[in-house]
């Protein structure tokens, strides 16, 4: 650990030891330094600070006279693990309601929050076996700038896989790994789309999608969402002439609807009739409990000119902790998104993009996602039966095909906002279907997440706990 040390001055009233002693004493009361932490060595210290190690060394034995600091010997110095620091002095910082709400916060997350895959059942084994293999063998190739497009050998795994799962026949050129579906969006916005260009989007639709497309200056159309998906026909009735699309075809966020075929076919033809872009977000096509996934929608896009560009994401499949997306472009894109990559770079860490390859192609994935097929439809149906318990008839659940949420519907009279809001305060992290909408609407309801909840017993808590939001 490097100490937040100023220059020592050998001028000032204190001797050094002493300034060396002090400094380290009131680190560890700011918690810099906190208890447990390793502090350097004598001889790392002196050399830092250019000092000799009879001064770093009486700092400190000083400070392990004290309490300070214990001596392990071969292990090094460390904070005492049993010093009691001081409690903050001051009065708490209180956050004014009006302070923006941050979707992902970097903490644990709270029960029922939606888009989340089954942390528990991770296969860290596996993972951690091939990204140990991967640090072994690493060698002069991994210290080198890496290719902007993403690790080669997971873009041919990646089309491999879609070509097998999701029926999108594409080459490994076509596939460009991103640090989230944020950064394929970002690719997309820097490489095809100009500011201002207006797109279509789902009403209601993905909130964080949304948000990143107008701060990237897109203009965005709310298009209405039924029971057949996106609504092509008012989309052209309302603005022909946008340059993109932006669907979720195969389960759709947050109604959990599939695009019918007809719809397809009719956006696929939309496209084709100009310089148009469908952004076709394939979040969790994986995951369907009755009948099979359905293919892509980019699995249509034959016909001339590629105009799907198709996005999938492994935070939902495994562990947004990952941040690895990827993008599929036309073929006849290829050179353009390259040249836009090779200026943004994919932030994507190479030995993470190494792992995920070993485990795709040694079949850990496949399996996988059918362990978690099963897992998710047993949670689900668990899940559901509890809220029907608890809720109705307050609420009813709007069971779909597929997905990792469940949509429970409420009365339009109900303020679904306000019920989300009380079940936070109760430790629930459920979101209000009105949110979601751009337009107003009077439809109300609540999204609820199944995947991390283990147990009926769980389930039935979770669900009481709920109710007395409502």
């Amino acid at each position: 650990m490097t100490l937040p040390f100023s220059p020592i001055n050998a001028a000032a009233g204190s001797p050094i030891y002493r300034q060396i002693y002090l400094r380290i004493r009131q680190s560890i009361a700011d918690g810099v330094l906190r208890p447990g932490d390793r502090v350097p060595s004598v001889r790392g210290l002196a050399s830092e600070l250019n000092l000799a190690r009879g001064t770093v060394e009486s700092a400190y034995q000083l400070l392990i006279g004290e309490g300070y600091l214990i001596a392990r010997g071969p292990a090094g110095t460390v904070v005492s693990p049993q010093i009691r620091l001081p409690e903050p002095a001051g009065e708490a910082v209180v956050v004014p309601e009006t302070a923006p709400s941050l979707t992902h916060t970097g903490s644990m997350p709270l029960p029922l929050e939606m888009g989340l895959p089954a942390l528990d059942v991770f296969p860290r084994t596996v993972w951690n076996r091939l990204a140990a293999r991967e640090m072994r063998q690493s060698g002069l190739h991994d210290l080198i700038y890496p290719d902007p497009q993403g690790y080669p050998p997971l873009r041919a795994a990646i089309a491999g896989y879609l070509g097998v799962s999701r029926g999108v026949a594409c080459s490994p050129d076509q596939v460009f790994i991103c640090a989230g579906y944020r950064a394929s969006l970002n690719l997309i916005c820097h490489g095809v789309l100009r500011h201002g260009d207006t797109g279509w989007f789902e009403d209601p639709g993905y909130l964080i999608a949304r948000r990143f497309l107008i701060e990237a200056g897109m203009t965005l159309l709310p298009v209405p969402v039924d029971d057949d998906g996106l609504d092509v026909e008012a989309g052209i009735k309302m603005a022909a002439n946008a340059r993109f699309a932006v669907v979720t075809p195969s389960h759709q966020s947050p109604l959990g609807v599939s695009l019918s075929l007809a719809r397809r076919h009719a956006l696929l033809d939309w496209a084709r009739a100009g310089d148009r872009w469908i952004i076709e977000d394939d979040y969790d096509g994986e995951f369907r409990y009755r009948g099979r996934p359905l293919p892509a929608l980019k699995s249509l896009d034959t016909a001339g000119s590629g105009r799907v560009l198709y996005t999938g994401t492994f935070s939902k499949v495994l562990a947004p902790g990952l941040r690895l997306s990827y993008l599929v472009v036309p073929q006849e894109q290829v050179v353009r998104f390259a040249e836009t990559a090779g200026r943004m770079q994919n932030q994507c860490p190479r030995l993470l993009q190494a792992t995920l390859a070993r485990f795709i192609e040694e079949g850990a994935f496949a399996r996988h996602i059918r362990k978690m097929r099963s897992i998710y439809a047993d949670r689900r149906a668990t899940l559901a039966d509890a809220l029907c318990a608890a809720l109705e008839p307050r609420a009813q659940l709007r069971m779909q095909a597929g997905g990792m949420h469940l949509l429970a519907m409420l009365d339009n009279g109900s303020d679904d906002g306000a019920i989300a809001m009380r079940a936070r305060s109760l430790g629930l992290s459920v979101q209000a279907l009105s949110a979601w909408y751009a337009e107003a609407t009077s439809r109300r309801g609540l999204l609820i997440g199944f995947t991390n909840v283990r147990s009926s017993q769980e389930a039935s808590a979770l669900s009481r706990t709920l109710a007395s939001a409502l």
